[in-house]
C-alpha cells in the first residue's frame, strides 16, 4: 500500500452535472458552445430517448452499440463518426456506449489505429471534437474516466486504451435515466460499481485520497442497491447508486481495479456474460482470498455493506456471497452456461491480465485463479 505522501494524479471531467432531471442540461451546454453537428453513440433502447438530452442542431444517432463491444463494433462506430463529421460526440448508455464514444472522439479522422493506441498514453492529441458522457446505468463509472475497453475477437482479450485525451468535457449524470433498468441489471451493475470501489480500496496502489471515494461508494451501494432492485422508481436509491458509480469511476484512473476484474473479464470475452454479472459472481471469492493481506480494509468493506463478519476468511466469503445472492444474482458459473472444460483456458486468460493482477494485494497464481473458477462453478 502506498502512503499519504505518495504522489498521485487526479483527473475529472471539467463539468459534472448530477441529479434527477439534469439530462436536458447537456443540450444547453452544447448550444452555448455552438456545437451544431452532434453524434450520439448509443444502444437501440437509449436511441429512442435521445430527445431527453435537449440537443439542438444536426443530430446523428448511432444506435448499434453491443454489450461488451468488440473491434468490429468499434469499426462501425468510427465509420459513423467519420461520416457525421461532428463537433460533439455524446456517449449515451452504459459503459459500452461511453467507451466507444471515447475511442471515436480520438480515432475518428485520426491517422492512428486502435492497435497503435492500446496501452497508456499513446493517443496523439489534441482531440478534434468535444466529448460528453451521459450514463444510463449505475455501474461502470466510465463517464468520469480516461480508459476504454474493447474485445479482440481473435484473442478474446480486452484491449485497454488509456489517455487524457479521452476525458469528457462534460458528464451529465441523471439518475432518472436509470429508472427503467430491470432489477437484475440494476443488481449486477450496482455490484460492478461496488467492485470498482472495493478493488481500489484494497489495492496495492490504494491511496488515502482515493480511499475516501472508495469506501463511500461501497457504503452507498450497501445502503441503496437492495432498495433500487426492489423499487426501480426509488429516486433516492437510484441517485445513491449513480453517485456510487461516479465514485467508482474516480477510483479507476489513479488506482484501478485488481484481481476481481481480471478474473471477471474472461467470463465476458469468452462467454458473453454481462460485465456486472461476471464481477458479482467473482467478487466474494477474490475478496475472501485477499482478506489475509488486507484484514482491516476487508472489515471496513463489509461494515460499509452492512454485513458483520469475523476475521475468519470463510465468514467474509459467506457474507459477501449472500450480499450478491440476496439481490437475485446468479452465483454459479455452471448456471450461466460456462462449461467446466473451459476453466483452464479462462485461468490462462485471466492470469495474463497483468495490468490488473499486479495491483492485487495478494499474489494470485494461475493455480489460485483456477481454484477460484472451480469453486465458483
Amino acid at each position: 500500500m502506498v502512503s499519504l505522501d505518495s504522489p498521485i494524479t487526479i483527473i475529472r471531467p471539467e463539468i459534472i452535472e448530477f441529479g434527477v432531471g439534469t439530462a436536458e442540461r447537456l443540450g444547453k451546454w452544447a448550444s452555448d458552445k455552438g456545437y451544431a453537428r452532434i453524434l450520439v453513440i448509443s444502444d437501440a433502447f437509449n436511441a429512442t430517448r435521445v430527445d431527453t438530452l435537449g440537443l439542438k442542431g444536426e443530430i446523428t444517432v448511432f444506435a448499434d452499440v453491443t454489450p461488451e463491444p468488440d473491434t468490429a463494433n468499434l469499426e462501425k462506430v468510427l465509420a459513423a463518426a467519420n461520416a457525421a463529421d461532428s463537433q460533439l460526440i455524446v456517449g449515451f448508455g452504459g459503459g459500452s456506449a461511453m467507451d466507444l464514444a471515447k475511442l471515436a472522439a480520438v480515432l475518428a479522422g485520426s491517422s492512428q489505429t486502435l492497435r497503435e493506441v492500446v496501452g497508456p498514453n499513446k493517443v496523439h492529441g489534441p482531440r478534434r471534437v468535444a466529448l460528453a458522457q451521459v450514463p444510463t446505468t449505475a455501474g461502470t463509472g466510465s463517464e468520469a474516466g480516461i480508459r476504454a475497453l474493447v474485445t479482440d475477437p481473435e484473442t478474446m482479450a480486452k484491449l485497454a486504451v488509456e489517455s487524457i485525451h479521452m476525458l469528457a468535457d462534460i458528464a451529465v449524470i441523471d439518475p432518472a435515466l436509470t429508472f427503467t433498468v430491470p432489477a437484475r441489471t440494476t443488481a449486477a451493475t450496482g455490484v460492478d460499481a461496488m467492485a470498482h470501489c472495493v478493488e481500489a480500496f484494497t489495492n496495492r496502489k490504494a491511496h488515502p485520497m482515493i480511499d475516501l471515494y472508495a469506501i463511500e461508494g461501497t457504503r452507498l451501494v450497501g445502503k441503496y442497491l437492495a432498495r433500487a432492485v426492489k423499487d426501480g422508481a426509488d429516486a433516492e436509491a437510484r441517485a445513491g447508486l449513480a453517485l456510487a458509480s461516479l465514485y467508482g469511476g474516480f477510483c479507476l484512473g489513479p488506482v484501478n481495479t485488481a484481481g476481481g476484474h481480471a478474473l471477471a473479464y474472461p467470463l465476458g470475452t469468452r462467454w458473453h456474460i454481462a460485465h456486472g454479472a461476471a464481477n458479482a459472481l467473482i467478487f466474494p471469492h477474490v475478496l475472501a482470498f485477499n482478506t489475509p493481506s488486507v484484514p482491516e480494509k476487508t472489515r471496513a468493506v463489509m461494515d460499509a455493506l452492512g454485513r458483520k463478519t469475523s476475521d475468519d476468511v470463510q465468514s467474509v466469503f459467506d457474507a459477501a456471497y449472500s450480499f450478491c445472492a440476496d439481490l437475485g444474482i446468479e452465483m454459479k458459473l455452471s448456471a450461466l452456461g460456462v462449461p467446466d472444460s473451459d476453466l483452464d483456458a479462462m485461468a490462462d486468460d485471466a492470469f495474463a491480465i497483468r495490468r490488473l493482477l499486479d495491483n492485487n494485494p495478494r499474489d494470485l497464481a494461475r493455480a489460485d485463479i483456477r481454484s477460484i473458477y472451480e469453486a465458483a462453478y
